[in-house]
C-alpha cells in the first residue's frame, strides 16, 4: 500500500525523525501531546502559561508545527499556545486525508478541544490552516473568540498554479526552487543559523510529500457574514495561489469588523507578522470587544 502523505513511507519516517531534531530547537519550554481523535492521533505542541488564554495554531499545507518556531516565544508570554499538526500533513498526526468538503475536519477539532480541555479558543491559521480555522468559525461559533489568518484559503479565488508549475517541477531540483520561490518569495542566499534547520526540513518536506491536489472549499457570502468576532487577515498581493484581493473584498463587504492588511509585494509566505498578530491578539483576547 502507498504512503498517503509521502512518495514513500521511508521518506515518511526520515521526515518525522527531521521534524523532531528541528522541535528540540522551540524557544520555550514545551509539552508536547498525542490526543486520541475520530480521524487517529493528533500530535499537538503546548507552550505558554497554564492559566493564560488558549489559542490554537494551525499550520499550512506541506508543513508542520515546526513553521511557528520563529513566532511562539513572543505569544507564548501571554498565551497558552496549542500548535496542532493537522492530519494528513507533514506533521506527526495521523497520515489520513478526509474529503475537505463536510464536516470531517470540525469534528476532529471538536476531539481535540476535548482532548486539550478547551471550550473556546482564539485561533491562528496560515493557508489552509486559514481554511481550517474558517471552517470551525462558521461550524461551532461558540467555540472561536477570534480569527487571524495568513493568507488563507477558503476566501478568495485558488488559482491554477499547479498547471503553471507543472513544467518547473519536471525539470528536477531547479525547477522546484522555482517554483518554490514563486510561492514563498525570494530567499537570502545565506540563512540565519537560527532557522536554517527549519528551511531545511520545509525544502525536504516540500521534495517528498504528495501535494494536495484539491478545490478548498469556500465561503459562502451568509457564512462569512455570520462571522461575528474579531477577525484579523494578512495577505499578499503576489500570492500565486490565492487571489487576495478578492479576500479582501469579499472580507470587506461581508465582514466589515475584518481588520485587512494587505501586503502589496507580499507572497503566499508572509513572514514577520509575530507582532501584528500579538496587538491584535492582545486587544480582542486579553481585552475582548464587548
Amino acid at each position: 500500500m502507498s504512503d498517503p502523505v509521502y512518495r514513500s513511507r521511508a521518506a515518511g519516517v526520515a521526515i518525522a525523525a527531521q521534524y523532531r531534531q528541528v522541535l528540540a530547537g522551540w524557544p520555550v519550554p514545551r509539552a508536547e501531546l498525542t490526543l486520541p481523535t475520530s480521524l487517529g492521533s493528533t500530535f499537538v505542541v503546548a507552550c505558554g502559561p497554564e492559566s493564560a488564554p488558549p489559542v490554537l495554531l494551525f499550520h499550512g499545507s506541506q508543513a508542520n508545527s515546526a513553521m511557528w518556531l520563529p513566532d511562539v516565544a513572543m505569544w507564548s508570554a501571554r498565551f497558552r499556545l496549542f500548535a496542532v499538526d493537522m492530519v494528513g500533513e507533514a506533521g506527526l498526526s495521523a497520515p489520513v486525508r478526509p474529503h475537505l468538503a463536510g464536516d470531517v475536519h470540525a469534528r476532529w477539532l471538536d476531539d481535540v478541544f476535548k482532548g486539550l480541555g478547551l471550550s473556546r479558543a482564539a485561533l491562528v491559521g496560515v493557508s489552509l490552516g486559514g481554511w481550517l480555522a474558517l471552517d470551525y468559525a462558521r461550524r461551532r461559533p461558540e467555540a472561536v473568540q477570534a480569527l487571524a489568518l495568513l493568507c488563507p484559503a477558503g476566501i478568495g479565488r485558488q488559482k491554477n498554479f499547479l498547471l503553471k508549475v507543472l513544467p518547473l517541477i519536471l525539470l528536477g531540483s531547479w525547477g522546484r526552487r522555482r517554483a518554490r520561490t514563486m510561492v514563498m518569495g525570494p530567499m537570502p542566499q545565506v540563512l540565519p543559523e537560527a532557522v536554517r534547520p527549519l528551511a531545511e526540513l520545509m525544502e525536504e518536506v516540500g521534495r517528498v510529500i504528495k501535494p494536495r491536489v484539491v478545490q478548498i472549499p469556500r465561503l459562502t457570502d451568509a457564512e462569512l457574514a455570520r462571522l461575528g468576532i474579531p477577525i484579523l487577515a494578512i495577505v499578499g498581493g503576489r500570492d500565486v495561489l490565492l487571489d487576495s484581493r478578492e479576500t479582501c473584498e469579499r472580507l470587506r463587504r461581508h465582514a466589515p469588523q475584518a481588520d485587512i492588511c494587505f501586503i502589496e509585494d507580499g507572497y503566499h509566505f508572509l513572514p514577520d507578522q509575530a507582532s501584528r498578530i500579538m496587538n491584535f491578539l492582545e486587544r480582542n483576547v486579553l481585552q475582548p470587544v464587548r
